[in-house]
């Protein structure tokens, strides 16, 4: 039932109930927020990089020749593309569907299904194996195809739930410190399987089939954290600009509105709704709201910007440990087989180790300290033109630093110095704007969009990496070159949001006004 309130009443409490929360101080339940979300990321994160490492022990283990091992591989190229392609490419569903599924059946209703299908497929993983009728490798490019769903799933609903809770003066630092769980993930991931790859010293080099014990432990552990995180997930309450815009429930909304002060919430069941004259979602309003240059052209700049970067971010982040070995770095010159198995796999954690310590979580706190002080464009414009002349200069120096052994440790740290400038950069500020710049019934279907372009990005890029050489290593660093330097054009397109309310950004501050130039128009 619906109850009868004057348009400027509800207008004004609509403005007090967002006033509240785009003003409200930094407390426990921000924090809740951020480590229920953050969490989620660092699971994804685990998930979709510790493939890295243990890739090469799935290929010791069944690749066609036996026991080979990593001295002369025999993985049939498209077997190892299929087991780092297929996560994203279930990435790349799940942002689109879920994205969709969070703007028109709530944010909380979706919130906590993404982590319980990443456990599932996660699960499936680790209990994998061959059979007549199924190959091991078909077997965990189906499950990591469904966990990369669930990992689709996470990246709009937490965006979108952190920017829509957070207030203004720090939505920035917000959204960056969840996201700054991917770098927290990366390292775990690399520590992990180090530990593990230790403990199974004696077994690996024994009998280099230990190693089927060591990857399942590795993708195993990754379900701590997901079941962790799955049941405050299921806690947390709608944010209140979706009931109140797109629910059209204003006294929920405002009811909701004190979880942030309070840490309580209830369901209002016996009072009649009262409405908020907002725009109502639909197929038609989408392609009409997309259809005005200043609109879409906002969309084109968080999806081109996302591409672009996750091209390089990607390519780097999940073939690290090939990278590593293609260069030499870390690998044993004269030793047997399985001590040269056992250490040639503890130098790739250890340079994973190495990588994330010295570019991806300095690059994350540096994005932290800034955000909300330089703001997001500045930022972003900074990133990707450090990218294109670290790119350049690795891709026109690396005969002299890798060809001709001369310098190894100046190409390591140039890649440490792109990690670092990922992070203080597009890493970041490319999930962040586009849980700020779009309306509140399109916000979350918008950053799925622009995240699946992310993700696109990432399938390009194992799709270059299929076919990786020593001397096509070159030939794709330039080519990241020109990627980071078309993110400075994207980036043009963008509005500045640092101190800028949702309701400003995306034109919603006045209710009664936006729903009569939709009607009208």
């Amino acid at each position: 039932m619906q109850n009868e309130v004057p348009a400027g009443q509800k207008a004004q409490r609509r403005r007090n109930a967002l006033a509240e929360m785009n003003t409200a101080p930094f407390g426990g339940q921000h924090v809740k927020i951020c480590l229920t979300a953050g969490v989620g990321f660092l699971t994804d994160s685990y998930d979709l990089f510790a493939i890295s490492i243990c890739a090469q022990m799935i290929e010791i283990i069944y690749s066609q020749s036996g026991t080979a091992g990593l001295a002369n591989p025999s993985l049939a190229n498209h077997l190892d593309f299929g087991l780092k392609v297929a996560s994203p490419i279930g990435t790349l569903l799940g942002q689109l569907v879920f994205g969709w599924a969070a703007d028109i059946l709530g944010r909380k209703k979706m919130y906590g299904f993404e982590l319980i299908l990443i456990l599932v497929a996660t699960f499936g993983q680790v209990l994998a194996g061959n059979a007549y009728g199924a190959d091991i490798y078909g077997v965990l490019i189906t499950y990591r195809f469904l966990m990369g769903i669930g990992i689709g799933g996470d990246y709009p609903i937490s965006a979108i739930i952190t920017s829509e809770f957070a207030a203004t003066l720090f939505r920035g630092r917000m959204m960056n410190a969840v996201f700054a769980m991917q770098a927290v993930g990366q390292l775990f991931a690399a520590l992990v399987s180090l530990s593990v790859i230790t403990a199974f010293r004696s077994r690996i080099i024994a009998n280099q089939n230990s190693l089927d014990q060591v990857w399942r432990v590795i993708i195993g552990l990754g379900m701590i954290p997901a079941a962790l995180a799955t049941y405050a997930r299921l806690k947390i309450p709608e944010p209140p600009r979706f009931t109140m815009d797109v629910e059209r429930n204003l006294e929920q909304a405002e009811q909701d509105a004190d979880f942030v002060a309070t840490g309580r919430f209830e369901r209002i069941e016996d009072r009649p709704v009262v409405e908020v004259n907002m725009p109502k979602a639909s197929k038609r309003d989408f392609i009409k709201y997309n259809s005005k240059w200043k609109n879409v052209k906002v969309l084109i700049g968080t999806s081109w910007s996302w591409l672009a970067q996750d091209i390089a971010f990607y390519g780097l982040a999940l073939n690290s440990s090939v990278i590593l070995n293609e260069i030499g770095f870390g690998s044993p010159k004269t030793l047997s087989e399985p001590d040269y198995i056992y250490v040639t796999l503890r130098n790739s954690a250890i340079g994973n180790i190495i990588l994330a310590l010295a570019g991806l979580i300095p690059g994350f706190i540096a994005s932290f300290v800034l955000i909300d002080v330089w703001g997001r464009k500045p930022i972003q414009f900074l990133g990707f033109g450090m990218l294109t002349i670290i790119f350049l200069c690795m891709g026109l120096g690396f005969d002299v630093m890798v060809e001709r052994n001369r310098s190894i440790h100046a190409f390591v740290f140039l890649y440490c110095l792109s990690n670092f400038f990922q992070n203080f950069g597009p890493n970041s500020t490319t999930f962040i704007i586009p849980g700020e710049v779009f309306p509140t019934r399109y916000r979350s279907t918008s950053h799925g969009v622009s995240a699946a372009s992310g993700k696109l990005g990432a399938i390009i890029a194992q799709i270059i990496f299929s076919r990786l050489s020593k001397d096509g290593l070159k030939v794709i660093l330039l080519v990241f070159a020109g990627f980071m330097f078309t993110g400075i054009f994207s980036t043009m397109l963008l509005p500045e949001t640092m101190g800028i309310s949702l309701e400003t950004l995306s034109g919603e501050e006045d209710p009664e006004d936006e729903y009569m130039h939709h009607e009208m128009n």
